[in-house]
């Protein structure tokens, strides 16, 4: 614990939040009202790219007929997956950065992606489940690491569910030349979402990484949101006092009507409850993520500040591990009614 207050303390008031740029349409507003060459390009583009993995036919969809399942690309010709179950739920799933953007149960959107995102692969999706990985925040390499702005490759898939994998590049091995293998693994179930991130040491020495899942969720307004889990009497880190000030949570939900920067140490049962929906949202952590981390940028319209927060999976005690041994990171979104 000491040592996850220092890193946290180090971590500072510095930046938690992604950086703000022009706005930009959402991305699940993207049109596919393509014309009929282009469509056909596209299709057969993703049928290739899916038969020369060995998924066949069926696991290419058409742009064109909306929640399908399958590989898609979006206006700015990104990749994504498309998970649907037989309830008509759906998850999208992008390969740049590996970042699940959205998860709808019975019609309601889970999960936010701000409107100044960038959705063309030109810096990191702000949004969306990302993941911050081998580092959270600033450190000895870039803001967040790097897996959430490099091209993740999908290893298997299918209607419910699809495995991710991301291995050392030349443009990893420049900031951090390690031996390791992620697998982010996202599949659809009946009554939740369920996310699994495998890191494996392929290599004979040692290395040390934080892992974060940067989560934002869609809500109706701040105002009808409460944030439920065992917060109170835990000492957590308020960024936006001076350079940061260690405090001890004395409420047993949380509400915000101010910018929030706070990292809860050792909570990791956060359940969002809104009013104006009158849903719920259980954030399982079931293995891996002990700390929690809140962040809302509130006033700020050009992020839409009203309509998300960041409830964020976080490791934030460096985990050691050792060659030829693996760690799991699983987190579950499970839905309900308030």
């Amino acid at each position: 614990m000491k040592l996850a207050l220092a890193l946290i303390a180090a971590y500072g008031s510095s930046v938690s939040a992604f950086s703000v740029s022009r706005s930009q349409t959402p991305h699940y507003r993207v049109s596919t009202e393509l014309d009929a060459s282009r469509a056909r390009d596209k299709k057969a583009s993703r049928s290739t790219w899916a038969e020369s993995r060995g998924y066949g036919a069926t696991a290419v969809a058409d742009a064109e007929s909306g929640a399908a399942a399958g590989l898609l690309t979006n206006e700015e010709g990104l990749e994504y997956v498309r998970l649907q179950n037989d309830s008509g739920d759906t998850s999208d799933v992008y390969l740049f950065g590996g970042v699940v953007t959205s998860y709808v149960k019975d019609g309601q959107e889970y999960i936010a992606v701000r409107p100044d995102a960038k959705m063309d692969g030109s810096k990191p999706i702000s949004g969306g489940l990302s993941h911050c990985w081998p580092q959270f925040g600033p450190g000895e390499i870039q803001q967040h690491g790097f897996a959430r702005n490099v091209n993740w490759s999908v290893s298997s898939m299918s209607d419910t569910s699809v495995e991710l994998v991301m291995a050392p590049s030349d443009y990893t091995k420049e900031m951090w030349d390690k031996e390791f293998l992620c697998t982010f693994s996202v599949s659809l179930e009946d009554d939740k979402l369920t996310t699994k991130m495998l890191v494996e040491n392929k290599g004979e020495e040692s290395f040390d990484f934080q892992a974060a899942l940067h989560s934002y969720f869609t809500i109706s307004a701040l105002d009808n949101l409460s944030i439920a889990g065992s917060f109170k009497d835990k000492e957590f880190l308020n960024k936006m006092v001076g350079e940061g000030e260690m405090q001890t949570e004395e409420r047993e939900e949380i509400t915000i009507g101010e910018e929030y920067d706070r990292v809860y140490m050792g909570v990791n049962d956060p359940v969002l409850k809104d009013s104006g929906i009158s849903k719920t949202l259980t954030v399982e952590n079931s293995a891996g993520y002990e700390d929690t981390v809140l962040w809302n940028p509130y006033g700020n319209e050009g992020m839409g500040f009203n309509n998300f927060v960041c409830v964020e999976s976080v490791k934030f005690d460096p985990v050691t591990l050792e060659g030829g041994s693996s760690w799991n990171g699983d987190m579950s979104l499970v839905p309900g009614d308030l």
